[in-house]
């Protein structure tokens, strides 16, 4: 392919009064499908000068605005009004529509062509006389995942990354699937998609059909099969959302680069790289394991960025219904703005900054929690927080520490001594423990991310059927917990639990999810539990994601279920609890405890599930503490 392979001759428009420049392209791909893209410049003639160029890959349209571009709090730059900050800044920008989404041609599949497109874009662009032959990609959500998959498969011209809120490391641990168990947020944003897709686009009654969709009620009606789903009227959507549930052992279909990072770190480039996460995220797996692997693999220097935020939320200080307070944005503490923090992180990893070196810091979270627990006039509760930093990931002031499981509800750093201890209950899949919360995006109408009162019921807890409870009052849910602590226990790194099980069912899950417990107060007198991070695994999983195995009923199998990394300080009086139930619907599909693949099942049974506690089988958290054992007393 060369420099007119595509019709890169078109003119230049100006916009801003001239300010800026866009120019339409059609780039052309091996198998010859050409995909509509933006280049912005400063000039109309921007081949006079060539410029590193700024990539974005987009199935959103290139030219629309997006909640997720916010750049300070009440402040939502156009397309435009990006390309303009970088352009002034000595680059030239590039948005693309991904395949079969906006003006490119081909037909969409979500996910697994992105590497081969990015990479035959990267060579197209760094070919053209406007480019200097450096390429630097940037994006938000899928236009992270774009990036990862471009990187993955060596994509040559590729010398820096900004991977915001997204790129896998493997799909199979986070975005897709958790634990062998399917994220069905992947059902409501293929929908979303859907409606705005080119197909809907060119057909009223399509588009209608699918606006019309009773979404809850789909959820209320799984599993789906081919030609019942909610994407029933457009064929190519639901077989690629189908695929994906259909796919619950991990083999070659989650080995593609595009879902496998850490399969083909190999080959990705040496070259800079930003990741920037928040822990209501669904990818802060992939965020911190795509940091430490590449700052472990590469020369060149690796950056990781955590805040409290829900997806792509920076600019905002809170996430549900919890506030953490002024702090808590990325503009006006790590920047002035996220479009500054970029232009200066771009500047450094190409070398035009003359920044001292060591003053970005490696690592920067946020650590949650610290605030007084009242009510904010916003209707959210003070939780608090502040930035911190450090050079690695896990911080290095922290250490794991193990608190054991007990039958009267105690979460204790004192291994049992029993013999013989265990807590049993009933998993109804047809009456499932209902997502309140946590780390989810694109969730809605049925969940929404975030934190959230676990005690309160609460008729935004989606896909719940009546009562609602709360979640420490179901009898399907074990909840555990430390006395009121004496002091502050800071905890910051992965967060795991070794469980010793049992179940009548020759399959079922295991979920857990760790909680800070505010005390009582005036505006709470039931006090506020915090949903932090949670987790799940499939049993039959339990030994190989490759090679599922069923459960003998009744024997016991030590089992780990992985939550994603969370900070937080437990103040001074708090609690520090941990639920473990099998079920979390509707973030994950439910298991219907009869051993058969959940996306093929049309009949359900209830397991009676046990986690045993004793002496010889001492089921344990394990959670990263600033000073160890010694902080828990």
């Amino acid at each position: 392919m060369t420099s007119n392979d595509s019709p890169a001759a078109d003119r230049s428009e100006p916009l801003m009064g001239g300010a800026l420049w866009r120019r339409a392209l059609r780039v052309p791909l091996r198998d010859g499908v050409r995909l509509a893209a933006d280049l912005y410049s400063a000039s109309p003639e921007p081949e006079r000068v060539a410029l590193p160029v700024l990539l974005e890959r987009t199935p959103y349209g290139r030219r629309a605005q997006r909640g997720s571009d916010q750049d300070r709090a009440g402040v939502l730059p156009s397309p435009e009004d990006i390309a303009h900050h970088f352009t002034d800044a000595r680059y030239h920008v590039v948005r693309q529509d991904c395949r079969g989404r906006g003006d490119s041609e081909g037909t969409f599949v979500k996910y697994l062509g992105e590497g081969p497109d990015g990479v035959d874009t990267i060579d197209w662009i760094v070919r053209q006389p406007w480019c200097d032959g450096r390429v630097v990609m940037t994006g938000v959500s899928y236009s992270a995942h774009c990036q990862a998959a471009a990187a993955a498969e060596g994509a040559e011209g590729l010398v820096a990354m900004f991977q915001d809120s997204g790129g896998f490391s493997s799909a199979y641990d986070a975005g897709m699937r958790m634990g062998g168990a399917f994220e069905l947020k992947q059902a409501t944003w293929a929908l979303r998609q859907a409606v705005r897709s080119p197909e809907a686009a060119a057909d009223p009654v399509l588009a209608e059909a699918l606006r019309r969709v009773d979404v809850a009620g789909w959820f209320g009606a799984m599993p789906w099969r081919p030609g019942c789903t909610p994407l029933r009227h457009l064929p190519a959507y639901e077989d690629f959302l189908l695929e994906q549930w259909r796919q619950d052992a991990f083999g070659d279909y989650y080995r593609n680069p595009a879902l496998y990072g850490r399969g083909h770190y190999d080959r990705f480039p040496d070259a800079p790289s930003l990741h920037l996460g928040s822990w209501y995220d669904p990818y802060v797996r992939s965020t911190i394991e795509n940091f430490t692997a590449l700052q472990e693999l590469k020369a060149a220097p690796s950056y990781l960025v955590m805040g409290p935020w829900t997806h792509g939320h920076r600019c905002d200080t809170f996430a549900g219904d919890v506030d953490f307070g002024p702090a808590a944005t990325l503009d006006g503490n790590l920047a002035p703005s996220y479009l500054e923090f970029r232009r200066r992180w771009f500047d450094r990893a190409l070398g035009r900054s003359h920044a001292a070196e060591g003053d970005l810091p490696t690592v920067q979270y946020f650590l949650m929690g610290g605030g007084d627990g009242r009510r904010d006039a916003a209707g959210r509760m003070r939780h608090g927080g502040a930035w911190r930093t450090d050079v690695q990931w896990p911080p290095s002031t922290t250490s794991p520490v193990a608190l054991y499981l007990t039958p009267g509800g105690g979460l204790t750093p004192a291994p049992p001594t029993a013999p013989a201890a265990s807590v049993s209950y009933d998993f109804d899949p047809r009456r499932p423990v209902p997502t309140m919360g946590g780390q989810v995006t694109s969730g809605e109408p049925v969940m929404t991310g975030g934190a959230y009162d676990q005690n309160a019921p609460d008729a935004r807890v989606h896909g719940a059927r009546a009562p609602y409870l709360p979640l420490d009052s179901r009898p399907d849910v074990i909840s555990l917990s430390t006395g009121p602590l004496t002091r502050d226990v800071v905890l910051a790194g992965p967060v795991t639990a070794r469980l010793h099980i049992s179940s009548t069912a020759p399959d079922t899950d295991f979920t857990i999810k760790l909680v800070d417990v505010h005390p009582p107060n005036a505006d709470y007198p039931h006090g506020f539990a915090v949903n932090l991070t949670d987790g799940i695994l499939r049993c039959r999983f339990r030994r190989s994601f490759e090679k599922p195995e069923p459960l003998v009923p009744g024997e016991v199998y030590e089992i780990e279920v992985t939550a994603p990394d969370t900070a937080n300080r437990f103040a001074a009086g708090h609690r520090i609890r941990l639920d473990v139930s099998s079920s979390n619907f509707p973030r994950f599909d439910v298991n219907t405890n009869t051993g058969e693949p959940e996306a093929a099942a049309r009949r359900t049974v209830v397991a009676t599930n046990t986690v045993h506690m004793d002496a010889d089988r001492p089921s344990h958290l394990t959670v990263w503490v600033e000073g160890g054992a010694d902080a828990l007393g």
